[in-house]
């Protein structure tokens, strides 16, 4: 393997990260990963062991001198986010992640880098294949399906950890330190259509929405980022009530937790339409480009002619399809009253997918700080779409992270970070859903942070992470493993 990472700083960690870019980790999909970090803690004689659902932990005692401190619990999960641009030739399951560098980001050709959370991984095994570093005794957890459904966290049982302290490692804004965040649910819906003969004299054709930024739902969800099965739709919506077209396909989207940058439909319409609806193309793209302008630069609009489908779908559920898509809200709802400039309370309309069986899949995601706020919202997405005929369902969602302004590893933190760095971190709550919810309601006692370096873009194909950040956090991470509470 050619090493693209291997002279940035720190190396411990960037090695790390490139030997697990090689090994295939969707969600769900972790057997690989396991069996590489199960190896791994038995390569350097730490106690290695894996529960039932495949969460591993590697406990390294403490250094000569260190006994008296508290033991750290640093945590980070497995699997990545599985995205990829619509040209990009990648299987998920076989191939490895080909990450470049470019102006100080390390990135990947044309698919999500799985840095998230994969450079937090890298910095625990940096730190339990070290020799030099003095520490206290630290227990260094990998979790299973954090991104499709928190599941390692979950499964996790009272007894697996024994430290006093969790650091964990899946934030994405360096300087900032992370001590609460939303709770989640998802909201799905259900359409079922009868199939029909494509009608004669119906011309098909094939519209794409392609380009749009994406990014994590809960992080980029108030950047104002287009969302692709919204602006299909809503084409498709207005030629619908001119041209009565039918429907063959709508596919957008791929992850809950992701905004949608592409979709396609396959529709036909009469034959004499055809010039008419490439006309309303143009405009309707130039009217989409003009309104993104700003957020989404490279958003593309297109339609071309393709082979006639085997089927279209009744009317009936066209129209319950095109409605239910246009009323479901998608975005921000509210913003925090306690602490401005924070996303309270969103939604993601996240994918629609034929799914076969006859049944069309509409999956959204909502998040809030607020628990009854964030069953608010879901109740209201889930009454918009059952108004289009759709069977609702709910998950059982997870809790969020209420803040701890008084915790002691907030303080021994900031302090290490002023010392460091001359400046003082932020300090607040994150809209996105991190674990640690889930791990309070398992070990209440448990005091907790987050942090990690800088990235952008994750769960797209545009995901990076800055390379001097990862310096700054390693650094800022063993300050806080050496200076760590006493008992």
């Amino acid at each position: 393997m050619k090493r693209i990472l291997a002279e940035l700083q720190p190396r411990e960690i960037w090695k790390h990260f490139e030997d697990i870019c090689q090994i295939p980790r969707p969600s769900k999909k972790e057997d690989r990963i396991i069996d590489f970090l199960m190896e791994f803690g038995k390569k350097h004689n730490l106690q290695t062991k894996r529960d039932e659902i495949g969460n591993v932990l590697i406990s390294k005692p403490a250094t000569p001198g260190n006994e008296n401190r508290k033991t750290i619990v640093l945590q980070s999960h497995m699997d990545m986010v599985c995205e990829k641009n619509s040209e990009t030739k990648h299987d998920f399951d076989k191939d490895p992640i080909i990450p470049w560098i470019d102006n100080g980001w390390v990135k990947a050709k044309g698919t999500t880098l799985g840095a998230d959370d994969g450079i937090g991984i890298a910095a625990e095994m940096a730190l339990l294949s070290s020799t030099d570093i003095a520490h206290g005794p630290i227990e260094c957890l990998f979790t299973v399906d954090e991104e499709t459904g928190l599941s390692g966290a979950f499964a996790l049982q009272p007894g697996f950890i024994s430290g006093e302290i969790l650091l964990n490692l899946d934030s994405e804004d360096e300087g900032e330190i992370f001590i609460g965040c939303a709770g989640g649910i998802d909201t799905l819906a259900t359409i079922e259509y009868s199939k029909e003969d494509v009608p004669n004299g119906h011309f098909p054709v094939r519209i794409d929405v392609k380009g749009l930024l994406g990014g994590h739902s809960g992080d980029e969800i108030n950047k104002g980022r287009g969302n692709s099965n919204k602006i299909l739709n809503r084409f498709l919506w207005q030629i619908n009530k001119k041209y009565d077209i039918r429907i063959a396909c709508f596919d957008g989207g791929n992850l809950r937790n992701a905004i949608p940058r592409e979709a396609y439909a396959i529709i036909t319409l009469p034959s004499k339409f055809k010039e008419n609806v490439r006309v309303d193309l143009n405009i309707y793209a130039a009217e989409m480009e003009d309104v993104w302008s700003v957020s989404e630069p490279k958003l593309k609009i297109s339609l071309e002619s393709t082979d006639t489908p085997a089927f279209v779908i009744d009317k009936e559920s066209s129209s319950n399809l095109m409605d239910a898509i246009y009323a479901c809200p998608h975005g921000v709802f509210s913003m925090s009253s306690k602490m401005p400039g924070m996303v309270e309370t969103s939604t993601n309309l996240a994918s629609v997918k034929f799914s076969g069986e006859n049944k069309i899949k509409i999956t959204t995601s909502q998040r809030s700080d607020v628990d009854s706020e964030k069953y608010n919202i879901s109740q209201m997405v889930g009454t918009t779409l059952s108004m289009a005929n759709a069977k609702i369902e709910h998950t059982d969602g997870y809790p969020g992270w209420a803040p701890n302004p008084s915790s002691e590893i907030l303080a021994t933190a900031v302090n290490s970070y002023k010392k460091l760095f001359g400046i003082e971190p932020v300090v607040r709550s994150i809209h996105a859903g991190l674990e640690c919810g889930l791990f309070l309601e398992k070990y209440p006692n448990m005091d907790m942070i987050s942090f990690g370096p800088t990235l952008k873009d994750v769960h797209s194909p545009d995901e990076q992470i800055n390379i001097e950040t990862v310096d700054k956090f390693w650094k800022h991470l063993l300050d806080i493993v050496q200076n760590s509470p006493l008992k």
